[in-house]
């Protein structure tokens, strides 16, 4: 199984959470923005906006450079590709799981007569007719 430390993946799942910050992050995945950039797209104060910030600050998915008094933030992809690595085992397990309950499902749908072998078994067996 995959082992990462707890504390930092609960933070990354904690920062994907919620819909503003995900969609922060993918304003950030198409380059560095400002802190006023990122609050833009949403009815809600820069104080607001620096708090989803600095969650996922804290999540390690963000760097905040500051310039002046402009807050530059960009993306970390380090900490996603932690939860994705964590989450891909999970996925293996699953689809290995489906995948061998697909397996049994067709060779006991092989095992089964056929519908059509049936009715015709059956109207031989009605007539008297047996094979």
């Amino acid at each position: 199984m995959v082992e990462l430390a707890a504390p930092e993946l609960d933070s990354v799942f904690h920062a994907l959470g919620d819909p503003t910050r995900r969609r922060m992050l993918g304003a950030l995945a198409r380059g560095e923005r400002t802190v006023s950039q990122l609050a833009e797209p949403f009815a809600i104060s820069l104080a607001a906006a620096s708090k989803h910030i600095k969650v996922l600050e804290n999540a390690g998915m963000i760097r905040r450079q500051v310039q002046g008094r402009t807050h530059f933030c960009r993306l970390e992809p380090g900490p996603l590709a932690s939860a994705h690595q964590w989450l891909s085992f999970y996925e293996r397990f699953w689809t290995d799981r489906l995948d061998a309950l697909e397996r049994l499902l067709r060779e006991e749908d092989a095992q089964k007569p056929t519908r059509e072998n049936d009715n015709t078994d059956k109207a031989k067996t009605d007539k008297g007719e047996q094979s």
